[in-house]
């Protein structure tokens, strides 16, 4: 029976029984009309059932699931070999090779270094640095970039944070524990000349501990410290020279000036002195109205004459009262002196400064000439001391030298320290993840998303699909 029979109303009703089976089969393969909305109900289960289907364990994973956060870091192992060469001061020279560890094609740097961080004692360790259990730790993954040098490790963790932590932990670990494999393999390859190293080193200390002595007891701490010593007791010299030449200078000044005005420096201060003193000059004035009243009184009368003697009496009161302000002012020189002009005054000024500064300077000659006395005295004690200091010095460096000769060629025997572990660098520090790497949302609902969209793409073409299988009929048939 064919499909177009199927739908021939002339063979629709066969018999009683088989009718609403045959119905069911019919509907079943070939659907109903489009306008047929009986079915829609039918359609619509299904349809919930689908989506309950599809985003039941969906939500249910982003309810339940714990989230995850992975911090990654990165390490390079550089790939050049190194050689060195030690060159003593003539005492000696020692050179050492290591080649490339990428050079071997037996051993891969990388892939022991992979396995060292997923080795077991490195990731207790790990975990005891962040106090949690081996099992709970994790392990990393560790992924190598082919033909590179590049060792990518990941992490994971409930937070950003312990992510970060853990892998930071595990990046200490892994340094010590190359450290330790190191420092067995050195050890392990350590031979011969060690009891000349200990001489060595006790003649060294020896040496040292003697220039110590001298130095606490001399208090001199270098050769070049005597030196300064002595440029600095030169420069002294010079400046009290130097000192010598102007502080003559300026005392042949002091004395021209002196004979110019007539009067000593000294002298000439207090009358500076005097002369800035407003007071004083207020009693000059009025010492000299007395005098003037005194000659005018004179001149018409004797000296008994009342008016003569009171003219008198007011002068020497003015003149006493003059001298008790000088005596205050100059610090009991008292001497009257009368106003000056403004030459006068500045030649006392240039006087008075000048023998400010001759003072100064012979001063500071003093302070120089007593600290050159002491200087020289102690450079003349600390000569001795200076030389054999110098002869000290001399034999710590050689010994020194050789000391150091004799390690370099004991190490030079040696391989490098990074033959068998080549040097590791860390290119990206352990990162803090921004977002949860598990459970990704996005992903499950867009998952759930594309599933729901092929359920209704699914449902639509159940729908259509006995339209669509007569018109292929119909094409069929029209073709043959």
């Amino acid at each position: 029976m064919t499909l177009q029979d199927m739908t021939d109303p002339s063979l629709a009703a066969p018999s009683a029984i088989a009718g609403p089976s045959r119905s069911f089969f019919r509907r079943a393969l070939m659907g109903g009309a489009l306008t047929d909305r009986r079915r829609l109900p039918r359609y619509v289960w299904i349809c919930a059932l689908g989506l309950a289907a599809i985003w039941a364990p969906i939500t249910g994973y982003l309810k339940t699931a714990a989230p995850t956060f992975d911090s990654h870091m990165s390490l390079i192992l550089p790939g050049s070999g190194s050689a060195s060469s030690v060159n003593l001061a003539e005492i000696g020279q020692a050179s050492s090779h290591a080649n490339s560890a990428f050079s071997s094609n037996s051993i891969s740097p990388t892939e022991t270094y992979k396995r060292l961080l997923a080795a077991d004692r490195v990731i207790e360790d790990a975990a005891g640095r962040v106090g949690i259990d081996f099992g709970s730790f994790g392990k990393p993954k560790v992924q190598l970039v082919d033909q590179t040098a590049f060792i990518h490790v990941k992490l994971t963790g409930p937070s950003p944070e312990t992510a970060q932590a853990r892998n930071a932990a595990l990046l200490g670990a892994f340094f010590d524990e190359i450290d330790r494999l190191r420092s067995d393999e050195m050890e392990s390859r350590q031979s011969g000349g060690l009891d000349a190293i200990s001489d060595y080193r006790n003649s060294v200390s020896l040496t040292r501990t003697e220039i110590e002595t001298l130095r606490n007891e001399t208090g001199l701490h270098s050769v070049k410290q005597y030196d300064r010593q002595l440029d600095e007791a030169d420069a002294l010299r010079a400046r009290i020279d130097t000192a010598v030449a102007e502080y003559k200078r300026k005392l042949a000044t002091v004395r021209g000036l002196e004979a110019r005005l007539g009067t000593d420096a000294q002298s000439a201060a207090s009358i500076l002195r005097l002369n800035a003193d407003t007071s004083y000059l207020a009693l000059l004035e009025a010492m000299a109205l007395a005098e003037t009243e005194l000659a005018q009184a004179r001149s018409r009368y004797g000296e008994r004459h009342p008016d003569v003697i009171k003219a008198r009496k007011s002068m020497q009161s003015a003149r006493a009262k003059a001298e008790a302000r000088a005596t205050i002012v100059t610090g009991g020189i008292g001497a009257l002196e009368r106003s000056i002009d403004g030459g006068h005054a500045a030649l006392m000024t240039e006087l008075v400064r000048e023998e400010s500064a001759r003072a100064g300077l012979e001063a500071e000659l003093s302070e120089l000439r007593s600290l050159l006395a002491v200087q020289t005295g102690r450079l003349e004690k600390l000569a001795p001391h200076a030389a054999r200091l110098e002869d000290l010095q001399r034999d710590f460096n050689v010994a020194e030298a050789v000391f150091a000769s004799a390690i370099a060629r004991a190490q030079s025997s040696k391989a490098d320290i990074f033959a068998s572990y080549p040097l590791v660098q860390v290119l990206e520090d352990p990162t803090l993840a921004d977002s949860a790497s598990s459970p990704r949302k996005k992903l499950a609902i867009a998952a759930g998303g594309a599933a729901s969209f092929l359920l209704f793409i699914a449902l639509s073409l159940g729908w259509i699909r006995r339209t669509l299988i007569e018109r292929l009929i119909t094409e069929k048939r029209r073709t043959t």
